[in-house]
């Protein structure tokens, strides 16, 4: 009987997962990783309702069950780079940096370290002889999240989800009888909860007060820190009347927060931009047939051409123009269905 330790958050997704290994004869055993656990800026971090979902579950499926604490590598891991690429006027995806950092290398060195063979996860995506694929239900596919996996370690994760609709996957925790089957999804930061970037941003990183300007340096209004924007932001900016700003630089130097009314300005849409600090699941330039990038999760897949500049840095050239790509951000690339990898927007 193999062994495959299940990450078991307290949501639907990862109950599901573990009753599904349970039924296909794998000894399943689960584990609550404890991430986070401060309240920030009033904000109630929901971890030991988190983790009193999860142990009810373990407890109706009967399999053992324990829990991990990573909040110190999760703080140095995610929460710092986090901190530090906001900083310098960047926006990071702290979701992708906790799979590849937490859950699939502190987490999954763990796990094996105890003997497990496998790590299982509820997440919305397909491996298939360790190579990374988008999941069947397309909505709610998670692989951008996941490119950066160390591919070395693909054939010890396991995502039984990949071949579900959430749909179905609700319908099977009714079915299991799961006592948080109607649990709602969770919402929010990575393990923190659902609390706004800035509330959580303004409890690391004091904010300054710094100017709003147009692109002829006008000062439109003021803003409480620059770190807190993000490129094609629209809403929260505080500036009344007339057609809507969208910000297309932020500069954290001089602490000031540039925008623009003019939605087709080449200032807010990009056709080529670079990406380092790169993970590849296959070598693009290997691949013949078209590839297509996402710049954002949930963003549509855009045909692109891939040219390695110098070694770790590529450059990216899209079929059309696309606003708000943010430096920070991932661009993560697909041949059809399979994940090729990705890396940091420059």
């Amino acid at each position: 009987m193999k062994k495959v330790y299940v990450g078991l958050s307290g949501g639907v997704d990862s109950a599901v997962v573990a009753a599904l290994l349970k039924e296909e004869g794998y000894a399943v055993h689960g584990v609550y990783m404890k991430n986070w656990s401060k309240d920030i800026a009033g904000h109630h971090c929901p971890w030991k309702d988190d983790l009193q979902s999860a142990r009810s579950v373990a407890a109706h499926l009967g399999i053992y069950f324990e829990v991990y604490d990573f909040e110190k590598e999760y703080f140095e891991h995610v929460t710092q780079y986090m901190l530090d690429t906001y900083k310098k006027g960047l926006t990071p995806n702290p979701d992708i940096m906790c799979n590849a950092e937490i859950k699939f290398k502190v987490f999954l060195k763990k796990c094996l370290s105890e003997g497990a063979e496998y790590v299982a996860t509820g997440h919305y995506a397909r491996m298939s002889l360790g190579q990374l694929e988008t999941a069947k239900d397309t909505s709610k596919d998670q692989t951008y999240f996941l490119y950066r996996i160390d591919p070395k370690v693909g054939e010890k994760i396991m995502f039984p989800l990949g071949d579900y609709t959430k749909t179905t996957v609700r319908a099977l925790a009714k079915k299991y009888n799961l006592p948080n089957h109607s649990r709602p999804d969770s919402q929010g930061l990575c393990f923190v909860g659902n609390i706004p970037m800035r509330d959580f941003l303004s409890e690391f990183i004091k904010p300054q007060a710094g100017n709003i300007l147009d692109e002829n340096d006008t000062v439109l209004g003021e803003h409480q820190g620059a770190f807190s924007y993000t490129i094609g932001q629209r809403h929260g900016l505080g500036i009344g009347g007339g057609k809507a700003y969208f910000v297309y630089k932020v500069d954290t130097k001089s602490n000031s927060v540039y925008v623009t009314t003019n939605e087709e300005s080449s200032l807010l849409n990009q056709k080529e931009f670079m990406i380092a600090d790169c993970v590849w699941w296959q070598e693009p330039g290997a691949q013949t047939s078209p590839l297509t990038v996402r710049v954002r999760y949930r963003s549509q897949a855009i045909h692109c051409k891939i040219v390695e500049k110098k070694i770790g840095t590529w450059q990216v050239k899209l079929d059309h123009h696309e606003r708000a790509i943010a430096p920070g951000q991932s661009a993560v690339f697909y041949n059809n269905s399979v994940v090729l990898g990705g890396g940091i927007i420059q």
